[in-house]
């Protein structure tokens, strides 16, 4: 006889072992499905956590790397930097983070199993999560909502770099290499992360981003230790994004950033919160996960409004000239750096 869980996830990100964590600690019997042969494997997101994410978590210090700067550089390379009264990012090892928060969820009580596809009688649980990414095949089989608006990226990590500020992430505006996103270079934990990326349906050119920068940092004599890359969803939450016996979660859920793509505190705050409502929902019954959770999807109409200035990547030589402009950086600086009073940007 096959045993029924209390809760299925599907997808061993941060939002999914969120969820199962929380649950678990609740006392749920909860299932994992990650289809890659290891939590951590070939991560598609860059890892950057801002400080209070990092702190709530207890995230061990030797996965992470402190970075105070955000350096914004305009097409022409001049840049400006947004730094920070305290630490403004920690970079991670991403691999490694995922790994110990699976180790955090097992830990709790719930079962991970790698190399496993779901479908759609697999497992058999009274409640249903799909964390499985933005092409989420738990949102296509159970008729929920699907991501349409995408960033796609590419990063490379990099053992030997030189001339790289330690403690500043490096952040490049180009409409013609990445149009209606950036370039980055983050100085990570052992490596250096070279990334860029571009809305759909523009396509991404690491290499000759990494031409355009090479009067700034020398890759020359550096090491490619791994390539990765994905889409990010962009067009705000799904709809709908559950009904009775199912949750969409991060990246399926579209709870990312419409301006940035980025999603790790939401993953984590709303996968905790979710795993909460589910528990109490099935043990006490207390309302549906989705109505409790409401009020933790982001709406964030302004960052849509400035998602739609980018889309239309303004030339080259309009960004030079914003960069010199106050009240640029100014907005700047309220979107890419931590207050140290109000903890992340909203």
């Amino acid at each position: 006889m096959s045993v029924t869980w209390d809760c299925g996830v599907v997808g061993g990100g941060f939002a999914g072992l969120a969820c199962a964590r929380s649950a678990a600690a609740r006392g749920l019997s909860v299932l994992v499905l990650e289809s890659k042969p290891d939590v951590g494997a070939r991560p598609h997101t860059t890892g950057l956590l801002w400080p209070d994410v990092r702190a709530a978590w207890s995230v061990p210090p030797r996965l992470t790397r402190a970075l105070r700067v955000v350096r914004l550089y305009s097409p022409s390379l001049d840049s400006i930097d947004l730094d920070s009264k305290e630490v403004a990012f920690f970079a991670t090892d991403t691999p490694g983070l995922l790994r110990w928060l699976a180790g955090e969820t097992r830990a709790a009580g719930a079962e991970l199993c790698t190399g496993v596809q779901w479908n759609a009688d697999h497992p058999p649980c009274r409640y249903l999560v799909g964390a499985d990414g933005p092409r989420s095949r738990v949102a296509e089989r159970s008729g929920l909502g699907r991501n349409t608006e995408f960033l796609i990226g590419v990063e490379a990590e990099y053992e030997g770099v030189r001339g790289l500020d330690e403690d500043v992430i490096h952040c490049f505006l180009d409409s013609e290499l990445a149009p209606g996103y950036i370039g980055w270079v983050v100085p990570g934990c052992g490596i250096t992360q070279v990334g860029v990326a571009a809305r759909l349906p523009h396509s991404v050119r690491l290499e000759a981003f990494e031409k355009r920068i090479s009067s700034l940092f020398d890759l020359r004599a550096a090491r490619v230790v791994e390539r990765r890359g994905g889409l990010f969803p962009i067009g705000g939450p799904v709809r709908p994004w559950s009904k009775q016996g199912v949750l969409l979660l991060g990246d399926a859920a579209g709870f990312s950033s419409p301006l940035t793509g980025g999603g790790i505190a939401r993953a984590l705050k709303c996968g905790d919160r979710a795993g909460e409502a589910i528990a109490d929902h099935l043990m006490e019954g207390g309302p549906e996960p989705a109505e409790v959770l409401r009020a933790e999807v982001p709406h964030l109409p302004w960052r849509r409004l400035l998602r739609w200035g980018m889309n239309l990547a303004p030339p080259n030589r309009l960004i030079d000239g914003l960069l010199r402009h106050t009240w640029f950086r100014s907005l700047a600086r309220s979107l890419l750096v931590p207050s140290p009073r109000l903890g992340q940007p909203p």
